[in-house]
């Protein structure tokens, strides 16, 4: 069995001072919300053994600070810059999580961007919860998490089609829900 968490970066500023989009850092909100994330990943078991992270400014702070709302009640993971995650089309993305196979994580995160992170999730999907699904279908949003299992012993077996989706969260998500 293994664990995939894909989690997009925080909300950032609309331009980096620099005028690069790579640049571009997080605003308050999404620095508010990449302390919730990262909140509910300590509260919520198991944790990424391996965290593959964009090298886009706004995905490595959105890790960065999710990390330290967590780093007290969890071990830390490998964390490997990947300069491929930016901007990846969901083949690129699946190409690097089969890649985790040579470090054999158990369960592996990425945190990188959108629109290949919504589709990839989408697209790896073959069941798992409905609701969460119907959710997604609309968009991963920032700070957004989807949390994927595989029956597989192998990270280079990965295929579209072949995931269970365990959940999907978000700092809005946890909102509501604490409302209802």
């Amino acid at each position: 069995m293994r664990r995939l968490m894909l989690l997009r970066h925080a909300k950032t500023e609309t331009e980096a001072p620099s005028g690069r989009d790579q640049d571009r850092r997080l605003d308050d909100r999404g620095r508010s919300n990449a302390v919730e994330i990262g909140s509910w990943i300590a509260a919520h078991p198991p944790f990424p053994d391996l965290v593959l992270v964009s090298p886009a400014v706004r995905a490595h702070q959105t890790w960065d600070i999710a990390w330290e709302a967590m780093k007290d009640r969890v071990r830390q993971p490998a964390i490997k810059l990947l300069p491929e995650l930016y901007g990846a089309e969901p083949t690129q993305l699946l190409r690097a999580i089969r890649m985790a196979s040579s470090s054999d994580p158990k369960r592996l995160m990425l945190v990188g961007h959108n629109p290949g992170m919504h589709e990839l999730a989408l697209m790896l999907i073959g069941g798992g919860d409905k609701a969460a699904k119907k959710a997604l279908e609309d968009n991963l949003p920032t700070s957004g998490l989807a949390v994927l299992d595989f029956d597989i012993d192998d990270w280079a077996d990965v295929a579209f089609r072949r995931g269970r989706l365990a959940l999907f969260v978000s700092p809005k998500r946890l909102r509501q829900t604490s409302k209802d």
